[in-house]
């Protein structure tokens, strides 16, 4: 019951508590008796701060198998020792005799193994990925998982399609290949995850809008769009929206814009609607795209026209999921998708 399981998380968050009391006064005490003196100057008595502090020591490992199983396994097998069942056994004051005197754990002239460190260093690109995978709460971490499924179950229908597209193109054709995107990565676009701060109408052009857009930069990004004649003004506040951040700056009616938003149109551009990240993906975050890796490029390079062989296969699906190819649009949070333009154009 759900009594049960609030119960349990107590007692659980209380011995974790009385683990964490148990192995501060144990470093307390190890380093306050002064050990290397006491090697030195008093031989019997070093003997037994060593016989205690490795009784405490033991005592963690024990306290600590619930919540950290792995580590307590590597302590013991470096103690040489096994875990003591009777500790779970207390007393009428709810205490246990044994945790009372940790020096009487060890047996006199007992053998610990071979110490080898415990925890190991974490690389900078070690700490961003374990970052990155654990972000968020664990119903966001469980929604991730099942957004990743979600893309690689559209990305296998949509390969499947393509093949079956391309081997009938290839008997047309006597075989001959056609020179796309295929030698352009799409990693090379930086797409991220923007949210516009406010928007408003060009005061010199009556078709574009002029949005400021958080980019996860320190500043907005000033953002001109020709959306005036498919979305409301009022739309365009405060919503995310899936941002290219590497095109050239270039000015549109005077003012200079320094990205672009991402939209799909039907077939014959009556109809727009914004690529929309989900709900709770983080502003800044980069789109990215199962099987394709690598840094995106500074600024897109106009003379190998790597935005205009990318974006002829940028498209959304059937299932209004925004793609290239057959590869969703992926955020930790999620696939990114259109409203309702089904086979779409995204530009």
């Amino acid at each position: 019951t759900e009594c049960s399981l609030l119960l349990l998380q107590v007692k659980l968050k209380q011995g974790l508590k009385s683990a964490m009391a148990i192995s501060s006064d144990g470093n307390a005490y190890l380093q306050e008796s002064q050990f290397w003196r006491l090697y030195k100057e008093d031989p019997a008595a070093c003997a037994v701060v060593m016989k205690t502090s490795v009784g405490v020591v033991y005592l963690l490992a024990c306290l600590l198998e619930p919540f950290m199983p792995s580590f307590s396994r590597e302590v013991l097998r470096q103690l040489n020792m096994s875990p003591d069942e009777d500790l779970s056994f207390c007393d009428d004051k709810g205490e246990t005799a044994k945790a009372k005197r940790p020096w009487d754990f060890v047996s006199a002239g007992h053998k610990i193994g071979k110490p080898v460190p415990l925890f190991k260093e974490l690389k900078d690109e070690e700490v961003e990925a374990f970052r990155i995978k654990f972000a968020g709460s664990q119903a966001e971490r469980i929604s991730k998982a099942q957004a990743d499924a979600e893309a690689k179950k559209v990305a296998e229908k949509l390969k499947a399609t393509k093949l079956s597209e391309g081997s009938s193109k290839k008997k047309q054709s006597g075989g001959s290949k056609s020179k796309t995107a295929e030698d352009v990565s799409v990693a090379k676009l930086d797409i991220r995850v923007g949210l516009i701060r406010k928007a408003e109408k060009h005061p010199d052009a009556d078709s574009l809008y002029v949005e400021e857009i958080d980019v996860g930069e320190e500043a907005p990004r000033t953002v001109v769009s020709g959306l005036v004649k498919f979305i409301p003004l009022e739309e365009m506040q405060n919503r995310k929206v899936c941002v290219l951040c590497n095109l050239k700056p270039v000015a549109m009616r005077g003012i200079k814009s320094h990205a672009m938003v991402l939209a799909a149109s039907n077939e014959d551009h009556s109809k727009v609607e914004l690529v929309e990240p989900p709900e709770s993906a983080a502003v800044g975050e980069k789109v990215t795209f199962a099987g394709f890796s690598g840094e995106p490029e500074a600024s897109l390079n106009a003379k190998s026209k790597t935005w205009e062989k990318l974006s002829a296969d940028l498209h959304s699906n059937g299932e209004l999921v925004a793609c290239y190819k057959d590869v969703p649009f992926t955020t930790l949070a999620g696939v990114c998708k259109v409203k309702t333009i089904a086979n779409g154009d995204i530009r």
